[in-house]
């Protein structure tokens, strides 16, 4: 394989993550933690996340499970409570199956027939903030992300590791800042689960484990807000901070956010039919609004091993992020987003 950066163990990934919190912002004219996201902090843990060491994040690998640690140590630092069945993880039963696709058991003791060779580890990790309001605290909102992409694949100008900067470190980012701004000023009425999934490359294979096996009843979660795709700017969303939604007219979930100053459009681009193409369907389906924020503008990068962290831009993640965890505070603390008419899709649609 190719590296283009000189590789750093885990126990020094987990260092800077540990170090990188905690502190007010450098970037002059930035607030401190408690309101916004530090640019310069962001550029670390996703550099991080999306390091030549982490190879790429592809299911089932032991370099996934290095993210999950990088990411487990964040939500520990930002003070959230444990929401897997092993600390933070959520393991998630996987086998290797035909082709290099990896597939999801339906249990652990399914693993008992499968070869030891085949058998992988991999896990969602999740984090809670318990809700502070007696009314409103057994309600959830869930802010998710998927941390996996898609490894080591035939090499293109020489490299050969997919790091997915982009796609989807940068969400995992947003998520873990997210959950470390809302922690720091308190909380918010309303739970909030914060996950970071696996499997998205591989079919959804985390979000299907979670949704039978929810940390939160799912009747009780009353929206999803998965992030994905937010580290360039896109100048169909009005550019620089500005991002959009998926499925924007299907619940008032959209509208309520721009009501609250969230500078966030309807996806410019609903032909390629993005809705479906994320996380959140699955909980769609299951009928919580669950929408999609992204900035994704179509670069070239998209599944490719230029897909760096040198092409991101942090100010444009920092002032998105700091928009989106106001946008959680108004889910967890307001009204429940509702469907529209003929929004909500049928549980058996693909």
């Amino acid at each position: 394989m190719t590296l283009h950066r000189r590789p750093r163990s885990t126990a020094l990934l987990l260092a800077g993550v540990l170090g990188c919190g905690g502190a007010t912002s450098s970037v002059p004219g930035v607030e401190t933690e408690n309101s916004t996201a530090d640019p310069v902090q962001i550029a670390q843990l996703l550099e991080t996340l999306s390091s030549d060491v982490m190879e790429g994040r592809r299911t089932g690998s032991p370099a996934a499970m290095r993210a999950a640690a990088v990411i487990e140590a964040s939500m520990r630092q930002a003070g959230l409570e444990p929401g897997g069945d092993d600390g933070f993880l959520q393991r998630v039963p996987l086998a290797q199956g035909e082709n290099g696709r990896v597939a999801l058991l339906d249990g652990f003791q399914a693993l008992d027939t499968i070869p030891i060779g085949r058998r992988l580890e991999g896990g969602n990790v999740i984090g809670i903030l318990t809700g502070s309001a007696p009314g409103l605290r057994d309600e959830v909102v869930l802010v998710s992300a998927h941390y996996d992409h898609v490894g080591i694949r035939r090499p293109i100008e020489g490299d050969s590791i997919y790091n997915g900067a982009d796609d989807n470190a940068s969400g995992v980012v947003a998520v873990l800042t997210i959950a470390r701004i809302l922690a720091a000023q308190g909380g918010t009425q309303r739970t909030i689960v914060f996950a970071a999934l696996t499997g998205e490359e591989m079919g959804g294979l985390g979000t299907r484990w979670y949704l039978a096996h929810p940390v939160r009843p799912l009747e009780q979660t009353v929206a999803n807000l998965n992030i994905e795709m937010i580290g360039r700017p896109d100048s169909l969303a009005g550019g620089p901070g500005k991002a959009w939604l998926t499925g924007y007219e299907r619940s008032n979930m959209g509208d309520g956010l721009a009501a609250g100053g969230i500078p966030i459009v309807a996806d410019p681009r609903p032909d390629q039919n993005f809705f479906r193409r994320s996380d959140n369907y699955a909980f769609a389906r299951r009928g919580i609004p669950a929408h999609t924020l992204s900035t994704y503008n179509l670069h070239t990068d998209y599944h490719r091993p230029s897909d760096e962290v040198s092409k991101t831009d942090p100010a444009h993640m920092a002032a998105v992020i700091t928009a989106a965890a106001r946008a959680v505070r108004i889910l967890a603390d307001g009204a429940r987003p509702e469907w529209k008419s003929g929004g909500r899709p049928d549980r058996n649609d693909r």
